[in-house]
């Protein structure tokens, strides 16, 4: 299979990416089960792309039942060595507003139903998570921002909660006091999966709300999202298509291969049925 320069994984509002040259949508199976989605790949801008919108084409698989490791190990299997993930977020600042975006450099997980890792049986895997990101991917991300005339924020920390109801006030007002900038519901475990997997990630957060702390504004609801989130998608369009204009996509090979680098587990006593299935992942 051809290298895939970048991918983009498209949250609210991202099913698609216009303007996408020799476009196909290719069924990939994982290890893991059934990914959100086939995977769109194609060409932007003499690129080679891979899409995958993590809510599925209709926005019907809810943040808690995504199969992000599925989802990882799919773009994995294709070659994708850097992901930028596309997601609407609530704000928990007075000066990160809605329809400005976010580059993130930190999280915090709040989630507690989902599949965090790909090593949970049989091998014991810990991976640093003190840069969860990649400053590579990052810089690119806030150069294409930049071009494209969208306001943003060069970085901010995302909490991640389980959803799908939004924060109490209580809540949202935690964690202000914690100083998150952004609240939403599916950066988590996603980033920590790609990291296993040696796949630099990073993540633009697309502000649509002021979650529930804010006195002058409304408590977020789902037609204020979807409001802000129209106008959202145009503007990542234009962020995707500067991404695929800059004329090298590279990071750093600190990435690659981190698991490897990370196990406990001697890997010769690791039973092959868990070799196996973790190809993709270790390669």
């Amino acid at each position: 299979m051809e290298k895939i320069d970048i991918a983009f994984i498209g949250g609210s509002g991202l099913y698609k990416i216009p303007n996408f040259k020799k476009k196909k949508w290719v069924q990939i199976s994982s290890s893991f089960g059934r990914p959100s989605s086939k995977l769109c790949l194609g060409e932007l801008n003499k690129k080679k792309i891979a899409f995958l919108p993590r809510h599925g084409p209709d926005h019907d698989i809810s943040p808690s039942f995504i199969n992000y490791r599925a989802n990882i190990e799919v773009l994995k299997k294709v070659g994708v060595q850097n992901i930028i993930a596309l997601s609407a977020v609530g704000s928990l600042r007075e000066d990160y507003k809605p329809g400005e975006f976010v580059v993130i450099n930190q999280f915090i997980d709040k989630t507690y139903k989902r599949e965090k890792t790909f090593f949970n049986e049989g091998l014991v895997v810990h991976i640093p998570m003190y840069k969860p990101v990649c400053d590579n991917l990052r810089k690119i991300s806030c150069d294409a921002l930049r071009k494209s005339k969208i306001k943003f924020h060069p970085q901010g920390t995302y909490v991640c909660i389980e959803g799908p109801q939004f924060s109490t006030l209580a809540e949202s007002q935690m964690y202000r006091s914690w100083g998150c900038d952004v609240i939403g519901m599916t950066n988590m475990p996603e980033a920590k999966l790609a990291l296993e997997a040696g796949i630099c990630y990073a993540s633009v957060a697309m502000i649509t709300d002021y979650d529930c702390w804010h006195p002058n504004h409304e408590n977020v609801t789902v037609q204020q999202i979807i409001n802000t989130l129209n106008e959202n998608s145009k503007k990542a369009f234009e962020f995707i298509d500067k991404v695929t204009k800059i004329e090298k996509i590279i990071c750093s090979d600190e990435t690659k291969n981190i698991s490897s680098r990370s196990m406990i587990t001697d890997l010769k006593i690791v039973k092959n049925s868990i070799k196996k299935k973790l190809i993709n992942i270790l390669k």
